[in-house]
């Protein structure tokens, strides 16, 4: 098959593309150029009906639908994207603004894995027996919740889409999925590659849309019974707000401020290698990115000598379709804007500048993009706003630390608990600062080394609930206890 993009993008309810039942339309910008070059949906509560209405009527048949037949759909979705990576990645790097090579190595494979792995998933997911010595048998009875919600964000728009829809999907649910409606060109591709893979009309649902209009009609619809929710945590606020009172399943991945913590005994290369990744991968718009760096003292100097000069000879900021670029656009202009106002506020709270923190001026096609200089600022104390307050973009902070213990204190010094690295060749030390740091997914002299049948989530304002593996399957299907007695 040979994916199309067509200007006005539409809905995917019910097997069919339809346009929003409004007649209303939002405009879809590429970063990298500031121009419009589509529109996409403005749906509301009456397109969510019709969805909610397409996955009823496919719900009956798809929950007992066999795990081998569920596996053929589902793999087959993963070799269709894989077939049409090209045409994915493109899409994705003009909604995103992320460099091309980019897309094309990390988020489109991760993608189709997402299904691959799911579709292999459900066909080994056992359930527990629990035999009471010649009294009872016991046995736990897992099944699809029905319909559910899965709502992603615009950072990694197809990859963290997938993650959602593909648990869902394999463990027998009908599913109403929202993209981000700043990046909806790949969810809209989807939705042609699911129609060719053969999966049944009505079992996924793709509306396009913003949050207050869209995905608060997912959320609150009573016919939906979980939500899965990728993104900042005062919308992760709002959709609890909503969802809670109403005794839905949540699972929220919030916003982090990770920690890199770095002593002086680690392998410095490799750390070097990997931190500017941590800090700086996606223009620092993943929320495991490491946005504050926390170097031993003895080595605070060689670190900062060494990273700042890497920032600024080897991080080069370009045209997203450039294979030279290292970093891309913002996705928006507003995140853009909002960018530049928190690195004035470093500046303002006496943070120092040590490279970057201007926007930057391309010519060409990219003359009226959203492009900033990565940043490193030095000087901050754990409590500023720059600190403590999630920036999502190229924009990193470095702090001295003595020993473990003050370490642990500036690693523990945020609302957030999503991710942290540790760099150190001491097993030891690595193990005592991993049980007492506040996140719930720790790298040990790596950074996104991610095994899919792990779970996946954060602590404190990061989240509830987990992703991944067998963990995503639970979320996805509810537990009956089935007592037999003897």
């Amino acid at each position: 098959m040979k994916l199309e993009i067509s200007y006005h993008l539409e809905n995917f309810i019910g097997g069919n593309l339809i346009g929003p039942l409004s007649g209303k339309f939002i405009d879809n910008i590429n970063p990298a150029t500031a121009e419009v070059y589509g529109q996409i949906p403005d749906s509301g509560s009456k397109d969510i009906e019709a969805a909610v209405h397409a996955a009823q009527q496919a719900f009956p048949a798809w929950s007992v639908t066999p795990v081998e037949q569920r596996f053929k759909i589902l793999n087959r979705i993963a070799e269709l994207i894989d077939a049409n990576l090209d045409e994915l990645a493109l899409a994705e790097t003009n909604d995103n603004g992320k460099p091309l090579w980019l897309s094309k190595k990390v988020d489109i494979p991760r993608a189709s894995a997402n299904f691959r792995f799911f579709a292999t998933g459900i066909m080994h997911f056992a359930t527990e027996s629990h035999n009471m010595e010649d009294k009872a048998v016991n046995y736990t009875l897992r099944q699809p919740i029905g319909i559910v919600g899965c709502i992603s964000p615009w950072n990694l728009p197809l990859y963290l889409f997938t993650w959602k829809i593909a648990p869902a999907l394999a463990a027998g649910n009908c599913v109403l999925a929202k993209p981000s409606e700043v990046t909806p060109v790949t969810a809209f591709l989807l939705s042609k590659i699911c129609k060719e893979a053969g999966l049944p009309d009505g079992v996924l649902n793709i509306i396009h849309g913003t949050g207050p209009g869209a995905g608060e009609a997912i959320v609150s619809h009573p016919a939906v019974k979980a939500i899965s929710f990728t993104g900042s945590t005062r919308a992760g606020e709002r959709i609890a707000s909503i969802a809670a009172p109403k005794f839905k399943k949540l699972s929220l991945e919030l916003g982090g401020k990770n920690p890199a913590i770095i002593f002086a005994d680690c392998d410095w290369e490799k750390m070097l290698f990997n931190t500017i990744r941590s800090s700086f991968a996606n223009q620092g718009e993943i929320c495991l990115c490491g946005s504050r760096i926390l170097v031993e003292e003895s080595v605070y100097e060689k670190f900062k000598t060494d990273f700042v000069n890497w920032v600024k000879n080897g991080l080069k900021v370009g045209d997203p379709l450039d294979a030279e670029s290292k970093q891309g656009a913002i996705v928006s202009k507003t995140h853009y804007e909002k960018i530049l106002h928190c690195i004035e506020m470093a500046k303002k709270e006496g943070g120092k500048i040590l490279c970057g923190g201007n926007a930057v001026k391309l010519e060409g096609r990219c003359a009226n993009g959203y492009f900033i200089q990565p940043t490193v600022i030095e000087g901050l104390g754990p409590n500023c706003k720059t600190n403590q307050e999630e920036i999502f973009g190229p924009v990193v902070t470095l702090q001295s630390f003595r020993n473990e213990e003050e370490a642990l204190q500036l690693a523990n010094a945020t609302q957030y608990g999503l991710a942290a690295t540790i760099w150190t060749n001491d097993i030891s030390k690595a193990n005592r600062v991993a049980a007492k740091v506040e996140s719930g997914i720790i790298w040990v002299n790596c950074w996104l080394l991610r095994d899919l049948r792990t779970p996946f989530g954060g602590l404190k304002n990061s989240g509830v609930g987990r992703e991944g593996g067998w963990e995503a399957l639970r979320f996805f299907t509810e537990a009956k206890n089935v007592c037999i007695e003897l």
